[in-house]
């Protein structure tokens, strides 16, 4: 018998038993199409909450004063550390692992526009602050080094405090008045969907040059303490690389520690977040989630490789004497293998075609439609696309060989007298 025979008789066979074959094949459909829509889901978690932590800022780590928990240089522990500005700029001078740093002053003071009022968040902050802290415009200009170097009075918007402050009216250009002092607004930031933050979302600050506020409006000392000159409300900073965050980290502790006298080793001087961290915990817990996906989704396919088996099997059983017939006439144990052979060849090929494309197809839809905040968008994987293909090549020759295999065996006279 050749290819064309062959050919012929498996598609007439497949014709005979529409409903069973299309049964079957749907088994090996769903398999493959499961792998790459649940690997692609995975992926897209993964990428979509690497996103999201980006709202907050590139390779961030935020610091705040704490307390020392052991004795160092002659002084007791429980000292308070207080950040100060001249923590910001050891860093900038001394930590070559750090990208950039900003200090950060936080007050809630009354502002009033020509439209409105307000009590929102304020940030005193340098112009690198803008950069690895995502703040996009919608309008106007960021703050640059001459506005922080001249103490410049100029202020920019949260879309929220825009939005309040200047109900519909143009606010770039507009003085807005920020604890009696006239602030001249050059920009509003663009409207942002952030999954984290540590003082309040961005859409609800008002940002101005670190020099300004610490001259305008420094924060009162709290009761019974002292006036600390250049206090800081934290210091957040940039990582160069991402992969060497921690030792970037354990320099700025080693230059801070040296400068408020306590060891680099006191976790508790300093209260650190490092949102690579946090970042890295959740791509290791997205990994697992996306291998389990993918398990699951290869058994689903093995599932419709047994029953590609299984109708096979069925199929030698309902056609034992048609084998007899076949090898009466002259045909081979090798004829036979191939007829069967070709059969689930062709049913697991066909049924794999039509997977691939409704797998790629509904990841391709999913990317370019909006989808709801909590719906990632999949991401068709390479990887998963070769897995399946391996496993559905181990599928067709396991669900085919061994049925034809055991068709070839039968023995012909047997086969004849079978009713």
């Amino acid at each position: 018998m050749n290819v064309r025979e062959i050919s012929k008789q498996t598609l007439s066979t497949l014709r005979a038993h529409k409903l069973r074959s299309f049964l079957t094949m749907f088994g090996i459909v769903w398999g493959i199409a499961s792998v790459i829509i649940l690997v692609g889901l995975g992926l897209g978690f993964s990428k979509d909450q690497k996103k999201h932590m980006e709202t907050l800022g590139k390779d961030l780590v935020i610091i705040w004063g704490g307390r020392t928990s052991a004795q160092a240089g002659g002084l007791a522990a429980g000292r308070k550390i207080t950040l100060t500005i001249e923590d910001a700029r050891l860093i900038r001078k001394e930590c070559y692992l750090v990208k950039a740093v900003s200090p950060e002053l936080q007050r809630s003071v009354p502002e009033v526009s020509p439209f409105n009022s307000a009590a929102r968040s304020i940030s005193g902050v340098w112009p690198a602050f803008q950069d690895f802290r995502s703040l996009i415009l919608s309008e106007g200009r960021l703050m640059i080094e001459d506005d922080e170097r001249d103490a410049n009075r100029v202020v920019i918007l949260g879309w929220n405090a825009a939005r309040q402050l200047y109900p519909g009216q143009p606010a770039v250009g507009s003085t807005l008045i920020i604890a009696r002092y006239p602030y001249t607004v050059i920009g509003v930031l663009a409207e942002k969907k952030q999954n984290s933050n540590y003082s309040g979302p961005d859409n609800d600050m008002l940002y101005v040059p670190y020099s300004a506020m610490s001259r305008d409006f420094p924060p009162p000392p709290a009761k019974g303490e002292p006036t600390v000159k250049g206090y800081l409300s934290d210091v957040v900073m940039e990582v160069g690389d991402p992969e060497t965050h921690e030792k970037a980290v354990m320099q700025v502790r080693r230059a801070l520690g040296r400068l408020h006298h306590f060891e680099p080793t006191d976790k508790d001087a300093l209260f650190i977040w490092d949102t690579m961290d946090g970042s890295e915990i959740l791509a290791r817990i997205f990994g697992v989630i996306t291998i389990f996906f993918a398990c699951v989704a290869v058994v689903t396919l093995a599932l419709g490789g047994i029953g590609v088996m299984n109708i096979m099997l069925v199929a030698v059983t309902e056609r034992t004497r048609e084998i007899g017939v076949l090898r009466a006439i002259g045909a081979t144990k090798l004829d036979i293998i191939k007829q069967f052979f070709a059969e689930s060849v062709v049913i697991s090929v066909l049924s794999g075609i039509i997977g691939y494309c409704f797998g790629i197809g509904v990841c391709v839809l999913m990317s370019s439609v909006p989808l709801p905040d909590f719906v990632p968008h999949p991401i068709v994987s390479p990887v998963a696309v070769v897995a399946s293909l391996v496993t559905l090549s181990l599928i067709t020759m396991g669900a085919g060989l061994y049925p034809a295999r055991r068709a070839a065996e039968m023995d012909p006279v047997e086969c004849l007298h079978y009713e």
